[in-house]
C-alpha cells in the first residue's frame, strides 16, 4: 500500500509503525472472508481490507477523524482472525490499537458514549467494585424497561448469578517438593464473575509442584482499556503488574507468569511492544512479556495427574480468538482434556468469534448477539454435554445463548485430576458417559 505521510509526521515512532504496518498490505483479500463484521454485512468497510485504508486516510490526515471512519473502526472486534489468514502477515493487531489511540485522542464522542467508556473502563477493572455493581444491576433489572437502550443492552448483559472469589496477595505452596514459583495473574472482572476458575488454576499448579504467588499491586492487565483506545490508562495497569511481578522476580525467583484469560494473556505477552517507545519500561516489560504463558501452556509442559474413570463426557471445546489468533495455542487444551478422559469436540466454524471481544457486547450488542446466537448453534450442532473454554468473556457470552454448562478448561481438568465438582455442573443432571465408575471427588476446595 503507498502512503503519503509527511517527513513531519514521520519523526513520531508511531506514525513511523503504523507506515510500515500500512505498507505491508497488499490487498489481497484473503482476510475478508475470515472477518465477522464483513461476513455479516459485505460491506468493504466493515473489512480488515477496507479498515486499513480507512486507518491510513485517518492518520495522514491527522487530528479529528470522521464519524463514518470512527463507526467503521469501533464496529471492529478485534479477533485478529484476518492476522490468521493474511498472506503477508500485515500487524493488525497494533494498527487497528494506534486508530482506537487517535480515535480516543481527537474525536469528541456524544456524552452518553463518554460516560459509557469511562464507566467500563473504572469498573470493570476493579473486582471489589464491579462485583458490587453486578449486584446493583440484578436489581435494577425489574426496571428494564424505562431504562435507556444502552443500559437495557448492560442490563441484559449481567448474569443471572455469579461466583466471586477475590483473590489477595498470598503465596500458595506447592504440594509436594517445590519444582517451579510462578505468579497467577489473578485478573479484574473474571474475580467478580468467577472466582472458581483462580481456585482451580491454583489446585492445578500446586499438585504440578509450583508454588503459586498472586504478587502485592498485582491488578488488571490493561488489555480493556487498551482496546477501548485509552492508552495511558491502559499503561498504567501494565505498570503496576509489570513491577509487582519483577518484584518478585527479586525476591525469589519467578519461573512464568501464568495467565487464565487469554484476552489477558494475549496483552501480557504484548508488554514490550506497548512499551516500545519507553526507555525507563521497555526492558522491565519485556522481560516480563517474556514469562508470561497461557495456563494451558503451563500445565501442558509440566504433566497432569488424571484421577482414572472420570467418564468420557463430550465437550465441545470453543477458541476463544485472542488464544487461536492472538497467541497461537490451540493444541494444548484439547491435548489436557483428551488426557483427562473428556471426548472433545471441534466446533464448526471455529475461527470466528463469538462476540464478547472484551468490552465489545457491551458496546455493540445487535453485532454481539447475531454472533453469539451464531456461534452457539454451531456449538450445539455437535450435541455436548458442556462446553468448554479458556476465556471468561467468551464464557460469559456463549452462557447468555446456551442452556448447556459452560465452564473454564480448568475446571474440567480439576476436577479430573481430584478435585471438586465444578459449580456449573453440580447443579446439572448430566447423561451418563459410556464409563463413569470413580468415586465421587473431593469437594473440598483450597480455601
Amino acid at each position: 500500500m503507498q502512503t503519503s505521510f509527511t517527513d513531519d509526521q514521520l519523526r513520531d515512532p508511531e506514525i513511523a509503525e503504523a507506515n510500515g504496518i500500512l505498507k505491508t498490505c497488499v490487498h489481497y483479500g484473503f482476510c475478508t472472508n475470515a472477518c465477522p463484521t464483513y461476513v455479516l454485512t459485505r460491506d468493504e468497510n466493515e473489512s480488515p481490507r477496507g479498515r486499513i485504508d480507512l486507518i491510513r486516510a485517518m492518520l495522514e490526515k491527522g487530528g479529528a477523524p470522521d464519524p463514518r471512519t470512527v463507526r467503521h473502526i469501533d464496529s471492529c472486534l478485534s479477533c485478529l482472525s484476518c492476522m490468521s489468514t493474511c498472506a503477508v502477515k500485515v500487524d493488525y493487531a497494533h494498527l487497528v490499537d494506534r486508530a482506537r489511540a487517535h480515535i480516543e485522542r481527537h474525536h469528541r464522542r456524544s456524552a452518553a458514549e463518554r460516560l459509557m467508556r469511562a464507566g467500563l473502563a473504572q469498573i470493570l477493572t476493579r473486582p471489589r467494585l464491579f462485583n458490587l455493581s453486578l449486584t446493583l444491576a440484578r436489581a435494577a433489572k425489574p426496571v428494564r424497561r424505562v431504562l435507556p437502550a444502552a443500559l437495557k443492552a448492560l442490563l441484559d448483559r449481567v448474569p443471572a448469578t455469579t461466583r466471586p472469589g477475590i483473590l489477595g496477595a498470598r503465596v500458595h505452596p506447592a504440594h509436594g517438593a517445590r519444582r517451579r514459583r510462578v505468579a497467577l495473574l489473578a485478573g479484574c472482572a473474571q474475580q467478580a464473575l468467577n472466582g472458581n476458575i483462580n481456585a482451580a488454576s491454583i489446585r492445578l499448579l500446586q499438585r504440578q509442584g509450583a508454588e503459586v504467588v498472586v504478587a502485592d499491586g498485582a491488578r488488571c492487565c490493561g488489555s480493556l482499556s487498551l482496546h477501548m483506545g485509552r492508552e495511558e490508562e491502559a499503561k498504567k495497569l501494565a505498570r503496576a503488574n509489570i513491577l509487582a511481578w519483577l518484584r518478585e522476580q527479586e525476591h525469589a525467583g519467578l519461573d512464568a507468569i501464568i495467565v487464565n484469560a487469554s484476552g489477558c494473556g494475549t496483552t501480557v505477552k504484548d508488554y514490550g511492544h506497548l512499551f516500545a517507545h519507553d526507555a525507563e519500561m521497555q526492558g522491565p516489560a519485556q522481560t516480563i512479556a517474556a514469562l508470561a504463558r497461557d495456563i494451558s501452556e503451563e500445565l501442558a509442559s509440566s504433566g497432569l495427574p488424571v484421577v482414572e474413570g472420570k467418564g468420557a463426557y463430550r465437550v465441545a471445546y470453543h477458541d476463544p480468538c485472542s488464544m487461536q489468533h492472538g497467541q497461537k495455542v490451540t493444541r494444548e487444551p484439547r491435548a489436557l482434556l483428551r488426557a483427562a478422559g473428556f471426548e472433545v469436540l471441534d466446533i464448526p466454524e471455529k475461527h470466528f468469534c463469538c462476540g464478547s471481544a472484551g468490552t465489545y457486547n457491551l458496546l455493540q450488542p445487535e453485532t454481539a448477539a447475531i454472533l453469539g446466537e451464531r456461534k452457539v448453534r454451531h456449538i450445539h450442532s455437535t450435541d455436548p454435554d458442556m462446553i468448554a473454554t479458556g476465556n471468561i468473556g467468551c464464557m460469559v457470552q456463549i452462557a447468555g445463548y446456551s442452556s448447556l454448562p459452560v465452564l473454564h478448561t480448568v475446571e474440567l481438568l480439576d476436577w479430573a485430576s481430584g478435585g471438586p465438582v465444578p459449580l456449573a455442573l453440580a447443579s446439572m443432571t448430566l447423561r451418563q458417559p459410556a464409563k463413569n465408575d470413580s468415586p465421587a471427588p473431593d469437594t473440598n476446595g483450597i480455601w
